[in-house]
């Protein structure tokens, strides 16, 4: 067989991995069996400090190994399993969970003996030498899989049962594997071998399998996924599609299959990440990858600091993706139901703009009174109020008197009137709120972090969008800050993202002679320079109104306008939601936003 092109491998890969569908098959067990050495290496032998679980299906245990405090994380997450060392921490529940209360017991204290991986499953387990209930030194196994929707933590006693798992499965859940505590824990069901024991007599045995290469090695193997599959078949010069292999393809596959377990066997990783063409992070690998051969890549030193880029920025924008859904979903709604008044009161306003002639036709009635008669349906007469002299047909209820009529078309007039002022008003309340709420939508979309959240929150609910929830006492919560770029010039740019961020910083973090920034008549956060009162450089303010555009509903357009003027010369209306203000003496920029730029700054800060 012809070997595929390259281009062919990475659609068949892609495919495998399920990325048509936005879905990334979590670290396989060449990957894990990397960061099993990483974690022996840095964390045997050390005592376990603290342990928390900020997340539901998270668990981070701060470790003192080897002169260093350490930060182990372990995720069951159904999109992103996985364990390794973090820098990263999270804000903890004010009361831990179940789950983090069984391990504190069992595990605070403990020595780590060490992590292994058995039959080079995705499965970790961590042994913990600490004290039982009885006082005696006892061996308790903490286990990560490794399984999409079915990862799990599970922390085991000497004898191997359950004490509790951090997702317990009853039977009713799942009739193949239940995890509950007091079970005997088993391995997951699977029946591959593992390749770090494999022969090159059992290797030959799989490939005489039915299916196609790639398929061949990837259903033998216990870690071996399938990108590692088809990047077997391409070291080997064969095609991953084959299904029918000669001796010569046999033999090569053969080489290629234990060429990589040799590295393995003996630490060989090469730890990277790859790119998109737009820079995004596409994969990760434990092992170099000729199938994304031309994509920009990352080298790490360590597992856990490759997991970590990989994972963080995807991690923090899923969990915040979740938790501001009931955000998005109550702006949507009010703005859905503000657009509804909106045309309704277009509708009541088109009614009413005649009412002029209503006015007229009263008029014209009363000065017509000697003429006009009772039973008439219809007076014709000539209209004093036209320039022209052109007659008019003034329609007549012939129940009533001309005086009668003429009142009627009096009284109609006056209720358009105030049917008029009544809807404007509204009408102009409307706006008002859907201006405000398609701001509070670009701040959500903009939110970094929980406090962030909590900002918005608490705005709409002090604006009646949301009910307000009765608080825990004590509660407390990480106080949100603008973003912080610094400028070319040195100067300190501040971005709210948030409209409760943008009262603070233009009413009261910014100067007088500060320079205040926004995209004219869109959704957009307020932008300060701090010019220490000076006058700034105009690359300095090229830099903020480019910052305005991309941190505004306009990020995706071009020649973007933003206004800008000092500080002084913005004023908040009494009364007026958060975030709006009114400004004068301004001047306009035109930019187009970018992306790179913004990030660029924010890595210069």
């Amino acid at each position: 067989m012809v070997l595929g092109t390259q281009y062919d491998y990475v659609i068949k890969i892609r495919k495998a991995m399920q990325y048509e569908r936005g879905i990334f098959v979590p670290l396989d067990g060449i990957t894990a069996s990397s960061v099993v050495m990483e974690l022996n290496s840095k964390l045997e032998g050390g005592r376990i400090d603290k342990i928390h679980q900020p997340e539901p299906d998270e668990i981070a245990i701060m470790i003192r190994a080897k002169g260093e405090n350490h930060r182990l994380l372990l995720s069951a997450d159904a999109s992103r399993p996985r364990i390794h060392l973090t820098a990263l921490s999270k804000e903890n529940p004010q009361q831990a969970p179940m789950f983090c209360m069984v391990l504190r017991k069992h595990l605070s204290g403990g020595k780590i003996l060490g992590f292994d991986q058995p039959s080079f499953e995705r499965v970790i387990s961590m042994r913990v030498e600490s004290m039982s209930e009885m006082g005696d030194l006892s061996t308790k196994r903490l286990i990560t899989e490794i399984m999409g929707k079915h990862s799990n933590i599970i922390l085991l006693d000497e004898a191997g049962t359950v004490l509790d798992a951090v997702k317990r499965i009853p039977f009713d859940k799942s009739t193949v594997r239940q995890m509950l505590p007091g079970m005997l824990y088993q391995v997951p069901p699977g029946g591959k071998k593992d390749p770090l024991e494999e022969t090159k007599q059992g290797f030959l045995e799989s490939l005489g399998a039915s299916g196609i290469a790639q398929d061949r090695i990837f259903r033998a193997y216990n870690g071996i996924s399938p990108a590692m599959a088809a990047e077997i078949c391409l070291r080997a010069g064969v095609d991953a599609s084959d299904g029918e292999l000669s001796d010569n393809a046999k033999n090569a596959l053969t080489n290629s299959f234990f060429a990589l377990i040799e590295d393995l066997k003996t630490g060989r990783y090469k730890r990277l990440i790859y790119f998109d063409a737009q820079g995004k992070p596409k994969d990760f690998s434990a092992v170099e990858l000729s199938v994304f051969e031309g994509l920009k890549r990352k080298e790490f030193e360590h597992s856990s600091k490759m997991l970590e880029e990989f994972y963080s920025e995807r991690d923090k924008a899923a969990r915040l993706s979740q938790r501001t859904q009931d955000l998005r979903k109550i702006t949507q709604n009010s703005l859905d139901r503000c657009r509804k008044k909106a045309d309704i009161h277009m509708r009541t306003l088109k009614a009413v703009e005649d009412r002029e002639l209503d006015r007229i036709r009263g008029d014209i009635l009363m000065a017509s009174l000697y003429d006009a008669k009772k039973g008439m349906t219809t007076y014709e007469t000539q209209n004093f109020y036209s320039e022209t002299g052109e007659m008019i047909a003034i329609p007549l209820d012939p129940q009533k008197t001309p005086s009668e009529n003429a009142q009627a078309y009096y009284k109609k007039y006056a209720k358009a009137k105030r049917a008029e002022q009544a809807v404007t008003e509204q009408q102009r309340q409307n706006l008002e709120d859907i201006a405000y709420l398609e701001g509070v939508a670009a701040s959500i979309l903009q939110a970094a972090d929980e406090s962030d959240m909590a900002d918005i929150r608490d705005e709409l609910t002090e604006t009646g969008f949301l009910k307000k929830k009765t608080v825990t006492k004590g509660m407390k919560r990480r106080a949100s800050k603008p973003l912080h770029f610094i400028s070319s010039d040195g100067l300190d740019i501040y971005v709210g993202k948030n409209n409760k961020q943008n009262d603070e910083l233009t009413l009261r973090t910014a100067d007088p002679t500060d320079i205040w920034l926004h995209a004219k008549d869109m959704p957009g956060s307020h932008v300060i320079v701090k010019t220490n009162g000076s006058s700034p450089p105009v690359k300095s303010i090229e830099e903020a109104a480019l910052l305005a555009a991309f941190y505004s509903k306009g990020k995706a357009s071009s020649n973007v306008p933003i206004d800008y003027c000092p500080r002084r010369n913005v004023k908040k209306p009494s009364g007026a939601k958060p975030g709006f203000v009114i400004y004068e003496k301004y001047n306009t920029a035109y930019v187009t936003p970018s992306e790179e730029f913004a990030k660029g700054m924010a890595k210069g800060k």
